[in-house]
């Protein structure tokens, strides 16, 4: 069994949509980035690689790139999965973000990421208390930890 962790934050913008874990949620404000800047996903993404010894999203997609400019990053998941040797067993990820709430989109966003990865997943929300720039409502930051059984 070989675990990774993974962890991404991005700002939020004006004008942008957001997107968290695949589900476009209804807000004022959506995250900056080079693709649809998805923090859930692209830390499920660094968890992914980093138990398969694999590098980190940065190097398989460079935000340089003009082919990966608003790239869907489920699509993006899925085209890691298919280099992972042995089976996902499990994913877990905290969002940390003041808003908007989150708990109404877990189990759509668990969904999403369990279809792409054909693991369990587990999403939970929290807040920063009001503390640093999440708790000030600059960005949304996200931690993942995903397990892979070798073959």
């Amino acid at each position: 069994m070989r675990v990774g962790i993974g962890y991404d934050s991005h700002r939020l913008e004006a004008g942008r949509r957001l997107v968290l874990g695949g589900v476009e949620i209804e807000h004022e404000v959506g995250l900056e980035g080079h693709s649809d800047a998805d923090v859930l996903t692209h830390a499920v993404i660094d968890a992914l690689l980093g138990a398969a010894g694999a590098g980190d999203i940065g190097a398989l997609f460079p935000d340089d790139e003009d082919r990966w400019r608003d790239a869907d990053s489920i699509d993006l998941l899925r085209t890691v999965v298919g280099t992972i040797a042995g089976r996902i067993v499990n994913i877990d990820a905290t969002v940390v973000c003041e808003r908007p709430r989150l708990g109404s989109h877990r189990a759509e966003m668990e969904r999403v990421l369990a279809e792409a990865t054909s693991a369990r997943v587990s999403v939970k929300a929290t807040t920063n208390e009001g503390m640093g720039w999440i708790g000030r409502g600059e960005g949304i930051a996200c931690i993942a930890v995903a397990s892979v059984e070798s073959e």
